[in-house]
């Protein structure tokens, strides 16, 4: 597990992605790939960096049965990974960047039970945001199983939220639809329905595993409760908006490659 820590950090600090950890961890080992998730966050937390919440991965059945899981998974969002809507992504923060539209929650009481409702959420949930999730991977290729995804934090990299807030009885999160355009054009469509059925699913899921492993969700924590529909690969100098429903709107925008031999 260190070993397999110390190269996912390696590729982190590097820019330069790796070969996948699964043949330092035992086949399949979902609980030795959120070890190795915990000890590269404990090195982040130990830099200085704070834990602002959590996103959830996986939420599409399509995506877990490619993956060879039946549940989804979670990583930690650090305060340097969030962006502001529409500030500048520089080419290069994330490695292989992709990205995806999502319904972020943002708490303001507790979910300490071993098991929640979601009316526990609804109760729990100060307001949502549209939120824009740029993951990426480590990972060379994106040559990824489950193990490898959790061990790299979950293929996290940035997040953009949107700054309208709204409460959650004002939004049907279920029907509520979703396009990514690029530059004027739909490259992504969904629905929250693609996300575990209703995003306050995937929000009670998390609850329910996060309080059994000891960790339970905060008040003031950001959930990004997972993507709205397919993943769009983006190029240097996209600007993609996301738009959901009764959510309004959230940009991420990206730079480009500093010149070779230039200031990056």
């Amino acid at each position: 597990m260190e070993s397999a820590a110390e190269r996912l950090d390696t590729a982190r600090r590097t820019g330069v992605p790796c070969a996948p950890v699964r043949d330092l961890l035992p086949p399949g080992d979902l609980d030795a790939a959120y070890a190795v998730q915990s000890l590269l966050s404990d090195r982040l937390v130990a830099s200085g960096r704070r834990i602002t919440g959590w996103k959830i991965g996986l939420t599409s059945p399509a995506v877990q049965a490619q993956l060879g899981v039946d549940t989804p998974d979670f990583g930690p969002l650090f305060d340097d990974t969030a962006v502001p809507d529409g500030a500048e992504i520089p080419w290069g923060a994330v490695l292989q960047p992709r990205a995806e539209a999502e319904v972020a929650l943002v708490l303001g009481h507790d979910l300490p039970h071993e098991r929640h409702t979601v009316a526990d959420v609804i109760r729990a949930t100060a307001f949502a945001l549209p939120a824009v999730e740029v993951v990426g991977s480590r990972i060379r290729d994106w040559d990824i199983t489950a193990v490898d995804t959790i061990a790299d934090n979950a293929s996290s990299g940035v997040y953009v939220l949107g700054t309208r807030p709204v409460l959650l009885r004002e939004l049907d999160l279920r029907t509520a639809g979703m396009v990514l355009e690029r530059r004027g054009e739909p490259v992504s469509t969904g629905a929250g329905a693609a996300c575990l059925g209703n995003p306050l699913h995937a929000a009670v899921w998390l609850a329910d595993t996060l309080a059994r492993l000891g960790r339970p969700l905060r008040a003031g924590d950001t959930v990004l409760t997972g993507a709205l529909g397919p993943m769009t690969a983006v190029e240097p100098g996209d600007v993609l908006e996301a738009r959901i429903d009764g959510l309004g709107s959230v940009r991420a925008a990206f730079g480009r490659p500093a010149p070779e031999g230039g200031a990056r």
